[in-house]
């Protein structure tokens, strides 16, 4: 299913669309930032990934909610790749190749891999990712901003963790800064709880877009008035500030493709297909998981509106692009209903960094954090481990797996320890399932035993089936009923066919009943 319903246009949502918009514009502001700060490049090839994965891929892609930018999880592999090649401009080309890569990936139908993540690991992903970005945002909350905004990474860029961090915070807290994010929590919570049930304008004014204003009030105010509590510059949002056209246009930088046929150019616009890819899959699963309407997402579409982003992001001077859930859960709790309130976010970011960034530059990051504070609250909710733990420990085991994973390492690392532990689960419970076993006493003091094996019998079955014909005692007369199994492994025909042979040694007589399909002839 689509962004929008067949009977519906685009702007059928605008209520919604527009009021969400605002609010994802927020939060995508400061992660473009310092996601581009920390990967090396300058702040405004974050800013161009944000308006390209906002209006372009937000465009062409057919998900209702994702909303794509600059991905924390890429910002290591470009800071070391524009290290390892030596010039922005060069890493650029890679971009253009990593895009163009996923072009490919989606025509040949490599979405597909996404529908093979486990529903557990999906739900621990959100709610990993939303106790990083609450304990990520403590210390910005506080006045202390010496990581990144929108790291998710439990090693730090600053040398710290995400705990150590929490540590050092208390030595650098900022009056004004704590008086900022207080309010702002105070007016989220209560628009939320409150305000929006009370009257339609406390649903098209949303409560981040109050808290924002009352940031900018406050620290006009305090500056003028109460300079010991106002916040200062470092503590606040920072885009570049340009006075003409020319100067605007100046900040755009181009890939130099005299470096397209370099073997690590190449090398590193693999990397980063693969790893934007994955990551985006990812979010896709985990977007339209939140999604109250439960619209499904063309993934092979996604990845070709990623591909033609990257390509675009990279031939005008922007960051590597993957859709994002920190963005897309923020867009779903403020309300957005369809695609727009991406694209108008993305238009958002363009018109403010060219018309008013001196606005934007008055914005404290507080009232930012205190956003995503509800935000990973939210995706963390004490009522998901609750709903886990009672579904069954096959379930909760690989949900936990996946948070611990990602709170301790990274989303990628998280994710694939997850999946481990989702796939071996399954093992586990084909090896106790592969067959079945009917006993039955007579009167001559023999024993009547039925093994009937599944369809599917594997060599993880092997141990099981061993054991269970091992354990039978002297004078069982066994039947071995393979009728239904449609697939029986080699291992475990050489065990049945080696105790039917030595079955008379051991006292048991042996009867096979076979499908015909499976040839025990043969061995």
């Amino acid at each position: 299913m689509g962004s929008e319903s067949v009977n519906q246009g685009i702007f059928s949502n605008i209520r919604q669309d527009f009021p969400a918009s605002i609010v994802v514009f927020f939060v995508a502001l400061p992660l473009c930032l310092g996601i581009a700060l920390a990967s090396g490049a300058s702040l405004f090839s974050g800013v161009i990934a944000g308006i390209v994965g906002g209006i372009v891929v937000g465009s062409l892609s057919n998900s209702s909610l994702g909303v794509s930018g600059p991905a924390a999880g890429l910002a290591v592999i470009v800071f070391n790749s524009i290290q390892s090649l030596g010039a922005f401009d060069v890493f650029l080309v890679a971009v253009v190749i990593a895009g163009a890569l996923q072009v490919i990936m989606g025509l040949l139908k490599g979405g597909t891999i996404a529908y093979y993540f486990p529903s557990a690991v999906i739900k621990g992903m959100l709610a990993g990712i939303g106790i990083i970005i609450f304990l990520k945002q403590i210390p910005h909350a506080l006045g202390y901003d010496a990581d990144f905004e929108g790291d998710l990474s439990f090693k730090q860029a600053d040398g710290e963790n995400t705990f150590t961090e929490l540590v050092n915070m208390m030595d650098h807290v900022s009056p004004g800064v704590l008086i900022v994010s207080v309010v702002s929590l105070i007016i989220l919570i209560v628009w939320d709880k409150v305000l929006s049930n009370k009257h339609k304008i406390f649903k098209l004014v949303q409560g981040p877009l109050v808290a924002v204003t009352f940031g900018i009030v406050y620290q006009i105010i305090a500056a003028k008035f109460f300079p010991h509590l106002s916040i200062d510059s470092k503590h606040l949002v920072s885009v570049p500030v340009t006075e003409s056209l020319t100067e605007f246009t100046s900040l755009f930088s181009f890939p130099n493709f005299d470096q397209i046929l370099s073997k690590d150019v190449w090398v590193v616009g693999f990397t980063i297909a693969i790893v934007a890819s994955l990551e985006t899959l990812l979010c896709v699963e985990a977007a339209d998981k939140l999604d109250p309407l439960k619209r499904m997402t063309d993934t092979n579409r996604e990845l070709l509106s990623q591909g033609v982003g990257n390509m675009l992001s990279g031939l005008i001077g922007g960051l590597p692009i993957t859709q994002v859930i920190v963005r897309s859960s923020a867009n779903i709790q403020s309300g957005g209903k369809t695609k727009l309130s991406t694209i108008i976010h993305g238009v958002f970011l363009l018109l403010c960094v060219v018309s008013i960034p001196f606005v934007l530059n008055m914005i404290p990051l507080a009232v930012l954090a205190s956003i995503l504070l509800v935000v990973g609250y939210k995706l963390a909710k004490p009522s998901l481990f609750k709903q886990m733990y009672r579904i069954g420990w096959t379930q909760f085991l690989p949900f936990v797996v996946t948070i611990v994973g990602i709170v301790f390492t990274d989303l990628l690392i998280g994710i694939g320890l997850g999946v481990s532990v989702g796939l071996f689960i399954p093992l586990i419970n084909s090896a106790k399932n592969s067959h079945f076993l009917h006993q039955e006493e007579v009167d001559n003091g023999h024993h009547n035993v039925t093994m009937t094996l599944a369809e599917e019998v594997t060599f993880l079955n092997k141990g099981a089936i061993l054991q269970a014909l091992n354990n039978l005692p002297k004078g069982t007369h066994l039947t071995i009923d393979m009728s239904k199994s449609v697939s029986i492994d080699y291992d475990v025909l050489e065990i049945i066919v080696n105790f039917k042979n030595t079955s008379e040694s051991k006292g048991v007589n042996v009867k096979l009943i076979n499908n015909m399909k499976i040839r025990t002839a043969d061995y």
